[in-house]
C-alpha cells in the first residue's frame, strides 16, 4: 500500500444486522469526517438496502451522507469519488463488488493513502485486500466451509482487491463459519496471511505495517501459515 504522511483509517466490520451494535463502529469510524459516501453494489430489485444505509449513517452522525447503490454487473466510474471525504462500502454479494470496484480500485488506493477514512462492511471488507478472498466454499472440490457461505462460487475464489490492507479478510467469522474458509486458504498459500471478522466487530487499522486493533463484541481470527499448516489465534477488543 502507498504510504503517506496521513495515518491511514481503514475500518473494516465483519456484517451484521443488530444497529445497536453496528452503529457505534460506524460512528467511531466516521469521526470526524465530512462529505461521506457510501457505495452498495445491489439486486435490480432490492429496495431495502438503500433505506437502510441512510438510516444507518444518520444513526452514525453522518445525516448528511451521500448513499448511493449501482446494480450487480456495473462498475463505478472515477466520478464516484469527486468531493469524497470518506467512503463507506456496504455488503451484499463480494464477487459482484469485486467486480464494480475493479476500475476504481487504485484511485481509492491512492485517496486512502493520502488520508480518507474507508469503511467497509461484510463485502466492502473482503475486497479491502491485496488478495481478496471473495467467495467458495470447496478447496480442490473438498468443502472447506459450509456451501451457503460460498457467495455463488464453489472454488475458493482469490482476485486482486482495492489493496488497502496487505492481509485477506473472510466476515461473517464465527456467525457462518468461515474461519474454516480462511484458514484453508492461507494454508494452502492462496493468501498469505488473513483475519476473519465476526459480526458486530471491527478490525482497525491505522498502519498499513501495524498490528490492527479490534473494536466491538465479536473477534477478529487472526490466521497465520504455519509451515502446510495454519495458526489461528482469536483477539478481542479485551486483547
Amino acid at each position: 500500500m502507498p504510504t503517506s504522511a496521513h495515518p491511514a483509517r481503514v475500518h473494516l466490520l465483519g456484517g451484521g444486522r443488530d444497529d445497536a451494535l453496528l452503529v457505534p463502529l460506524l460512528a467511531d469510524a466516521l469521526t470526524g469526517a465530512t462529505r461521506v459516501r457510501a457505495l452498495l453494489v445491489i439486486e435490480a430489485d432490492d429496495d431495502e438496502s438503500v433505506p437502510r444505509w441512510r438510516r444507518l449513517m444518520d444513526l452514525a452522525g453522518s445525516a448528511d451522507a451521500d448513499v448511493v447503490s449501482l446494480v450487480e454487473g456495473d462498475r463505478f466510474a472515477p466520478e464516484i469519488l469527486d468531493d469524497v471525504g470518506a467512503l463507506v462500502v456496504g455488503g451484499g454479494l463480494t464477487p459482484t463488488y469485486a467486480h464494480a470496484f475493479a476500475d476504481i480500485a487504485p484511485l481509492v488506493r491512492e485517496r486512502v493513502a493520502g488520508g480518507m477514512p474507508y469503511v467497509g462492511f461484510s463485502a466492502g471488507a473482503a475486497i479491502a485486500a491485496s488478495e481478496a478472498l471473495v467467495g467458495g466454499w470447496l478447496l480442490d472440490r473438498v468443502p472447506v466451509a459450509s456451501a451457503d457461505a460460498g457467495e455463488e462460487e464453489d472454488e475458493l475464489l482469490v482476485i486482486p482487491g482495492l489493496g488497502l490492507v496487505p492481509f485477506a479478510i473472510d466476515v461473517h467469522a464465527a456467525q457462518w463459519g468461515t474461519v474454516t474458509r480462511l484458514t484453508a486458504a492461507v494454508a494452502a498459500g492462496l493468501v498469505p496471511v488473513g483475519y476473519a471478522v465476526d459480526e458486530h466487530t471491527a478490525l482497525v487499522v491505522t498502519d498499513p505495517d501495524g498490528d490492527p486493533t479490534v473494536a466491538g463484541v465479536g473477534a477478529a481470527w487472526h490466521v497465520a501459515p504455519d509451515g502446510r499448516s495454519a495458526v489461528v489465534t482469536r483477539r478481542t477488543a479485551r486483547g
